[in-house]
């Protein structure tokens, strides 16, 4: 069990992030159980056939599925690039490189072999099996990736603005509650227990796409972070064009008429556009044409803007049914 301190639970203490790195990282739990992660096999296929230094990768977490610390930072940045966190890594200190993957393999007679040697050298080899990982299984679907991140985060500050806090804390996972400032996260491990302070420091939440349940930080020494499964999950390797009424297909057209369908749910254009099979041009045209008619809303999100379907776009939907 983890427990973080707030010093006051608001929007200036508690933080958003989106991590390519730790999605790469956390990952990995996929690799070694790929049955924990049905949703992800239309993905994990394609894993399988890619030319990787699997050894290297896999020995980066345990059957526990836990990640050394030093591979999972706190993000600096709301929308993190992958090459400044891999700088990041890069200039770990030997003893913090050797201290972390201990910490994962703690019966260190049955340590990965990929692990032995000098930790300048494993480190070096770590770093090569990420980026060749991230080059043939994540940058083809990252904005896809992403998109769904950034809706989840959306709606998490959606529910904080008009539910509060604590209820966004239980929103993420039964296993999250803030009580009088205190946030506890309960994890699937007695041997990470700990309770710190986030003053000065803030907290940082990471939504991803591989995990299923919250996790921390093994060390109480490090900055306060919570991963926790994002919403949309299933949508992700979704590309079923959905069904709109007949009668809402006549009047706006198929095309705008699945658009309206899909944004039940915030969205980017990009998303969109691979969900559809068209161009990323074509989608924003649209997309432009019904917020202009009040069937859409939309908010940006760092580099992305997200649309929702209207209050009168739901109202539309409800009528053409």
């Amino acid at each position: 069990m983890v427990r973080y301190e707030l010093t006051g639970a608001d929007l200036s203490e508690v933080r958003f992030a989106i991590s390519p790195l730790n999605e790469l990282t956390l990952s990995l739990r996929a690799l070694r159980d790929p049955g924990r992660f049905p949703l992800h096999l239309p993905w994990l296929r394609a894993v399988a056939a890619a030319d990787l230094d699997r050894e290297a990768l896999l020995a980066l977490t345990n059957q526990r599925l836990w990640t050394p610390d030093f591979l999972n930072p706190r993000p600096h940045h709301p929308l993190a690039r992958l090459e400044e966190e891999l700088e990041v890594v890069a200039a770990t200190p030997p003893h913090r490189v050797r201290a972390d993957l201990d910490a994962v393999h703690f019966d260190t007679a049955s340590r990965p072999a990929a692990l032995d040697g000098r930790p300048q050298a494993v480190l070096r080899r770590v770093l090569t099996a990420l980026s060749d990982y991230w080059e043939a299984c994540f940058e083809p679907h990252w904005q896809r990736m992403r998109a769904v991140l950034e809706a989840d985060i959306v709606h998490r500050g959606r529910t904080i603005v008009h539910s509060g806090m604590a209820t966004m804390f239980a929103d993420t996972s039964p296993r999250v509650t803030l009580a009088d400032d205190l946030l506890t996260i309960r994890l699937n491990t007695s041997k990470v227990d700990y309770r710190r302070t986030t003053a000065g420091i803030g907290l940082t939440l990471v939504p991803t796409l591989f995990s299923l349940n919250p996790s921390t930080p093994i060390s109480a020494a490090e900055p306060p972070v919570m991963f926790y499964p994002a919403r949309g999950l299933g949508t992700l390797w979704n590309t079923d064009r959905p069904r709109a009424p007949q009668a809402l297909r006549e009047l706006i057209g198929e095309t705008r008429s699945g658009l309206l369908r899909m944004l039940e749910a915030p969205a980017s254009s990009t998303e969109l556009a691979v969900r559809l099979g068209v161009t990323a041009a074509a989608v924003n045209q649209h997309l432009r044409a019904m917020r202009a008619a009040g069937l859409l809303t939309s908010a940006r999100h760092g580099r992305s803007v997200l649309y929702l379907r209207s209050d009168l776009g739901d109202r539309f939907i409800d009528a053409a049914r």
